[in-house]
């Protein structure tokens, strides 16, 4: 054989392997989300490349059988053509006696550098850049390859799935999707300018509907705005006009005896009417269902879908109203800063890079705007001020500190008990534990 059929033949070897390492790479790191998309499509070869990913075992076993081999006889073929060119070119400096074995290394290690860069690491690097396409250009030839090789593969296949398990794992391809894994995909696009910061942000509230509970998203007690049976027309007209709501709860006395709710279009018929304001007539007072505390959002998204309502009243575990909640809160909730008015934002960053919170603001929101991981016993409290509470052990009072997490939170409003306000400063040096301070005397 001459040389130059030698260096032809080596060539061949090296395309080959090439080829094998991007069906290889390719073929294992394929998203099935996209191919999935393809196939929908109507793209047969992505068919093949999911059919191939559920059965693993018998494109790896061909793959190997084909990589090694030709590994193998790219070290024959490479010694036998480069061994002759450096025995010759050490015979000017060496003598035939030196020269023995050093030729066959040198050529051992050319031939071996050639396959690393060209048969492996080149195609890797190109199939991972784009592993969907590489697939579907390798899938059939890929089939080919394992049909010719069947008698091997197919024994090859059956010993690895027994020793897959004898050692306790599927021999099927299984894809595991967590939320964690979409928000970093999320994450990623958003870093790589596919997705906007505000859409990432959507995203996440989604997710976080699952954690979040009722009371971080409801309208609180105190701030349910009601009706008895018996209020006159002009204390009606007067709550109707000084708030911007559409629903108000009828009761009977008093808040924890709630009859129902009415709709303000109600109030207005019988207004345009020329009729007195009355909710004793039929049909007006309408019923909404109750819901505990403990729900979270995506649970009462469920409730208002099943009772094809779109407002409930939240009891707590003493059947205490403690809030009420609409379908817009909930969306609001996902909507985020997009729905949100200036004037109604919970946390405003001011210039001088520290926080004006609401006492109200669910710990949920404040851990984003932050970056904070978790606040201390997150579970027993929904709120800032629950948090102060909690971290203080008493009711706080104006000036009031906790430091926590590098950030250092002062109440600096208290409106009848009422944690109204507070500042929020980052520390220079973040405080490795919490440390609750009392309140400074008035000067």
């Amino acid at each position: 054989m001459s040389v130059y059929t030698e260096l032809f033949s080596l060539f061949i070897l090296v395309c080959l392997s090439a080829f094998l390492s991007c069906a290889e790479i390719s073929l294992a790191s394929a998203r099935r989300s996209r191919l999935n998309v393809l196939a929908d499509d109507g793209d047969r070869r992505a068919r093949l490349v999911l059919d191939l990913q559920e059965h693993p075992g018998q494109f790896f076993s061909a793959i190997q059988i084909g990589t090694n081999a030709l590994a193998l006889l790219g070290g024959v073929v490479g010694e036998a053509a480069f061994s002759p060119f450096f025995k010759w070119c050490l015979s000017f400096v060496f003598t035939p006696e030196q020269i023995h074995g050093v030729d066959f290394v040198i050529s051992f290690v050319l031939a071996t550098l050639l396959f690393v860069i060209f048969a492996d690491l080149l195609p890797k690097r190109l199939a991972v850049a784009k592993p969907e396409e590489t697939a579907m250009t390798v899938v059939r030839p890929t089939f080919v390859m394992i049909k010719l090789l069947r008698p091997l593969v197919f024994v090859l296949e059956k010993f690895s799935d027994a020793l897959m398990r004898s050692l306790g794992f599927s021999t099927k391809r299984q894809d595991t999707i967590t939320s964690e894994d979409i928000l970093a995909s999320v994450g990623a696009a958003t870093a790589a300018g596919v997705l906007a910061p505000q859409e990432e942000a959507v995203i996440q509230n989604v997710f976080d509907l699952e954690s979040r509970l009722v009371p971080s998203a409801m309208t609180p007690r105190e701030n349910i705005v009601f009706f008895t049976l018996d209020d006159p027309e002009e204390e009606v007209r007067v709550k109707i006009s000084s708030v911007p709501y559409n629903r108000f709860l009828i009761c009977d006395k008093d808040l924890d005896h709630i009859i129902g709710y009415v709709d303000s279009m109600h109030i207005l018929r019988q207004v345009l009417n020329n009729k007195p304001i009355s909710f004793k007539e039929p049909g007006v007072v309408q019923t909404c269902p109750f819901i505990p505390d403990s729900l979270t959002l995506s649970e009462v998204l469920d409730v208002f879908q099943r009772s094809r309502a779109d407002f409930a009243v939240i009891l707590n575990e003493y059947a205490l109203v403690v809030g009420v909640i609409t379908i817009n809160d909930v969306m609001s909730t996902v909507m985020g800063e997009l729905v949100v008015n200036a004037d109604e934002l919970q946390i405003v960053e001011r210039e001088d890079g520290t926080w004006l919170v609401d006492g109200s603001t669910p710990i949920d929101d404040l851990e984003h705007a932050l970056d904070i991981d978790e606040f201390p016993e997150d579970t027993t409290y929904e709120t800032v001020a629950g948090f102060m509470m909690y971290m203080l052990r008493k009711i706080p009072k104006r000036t009031d500190k906790v430091v926590w997490a590098g950030y250092t939170f002062e109440v600096i409003d208290v409106d009848n008990n009422k944690i109204d306000q507070i500042l929020v400063t980052r520390n220079k040096r973040p405080a490795p534990v919490a440390d609750a301070e009392e309140p400074a005397k008035a000067d």
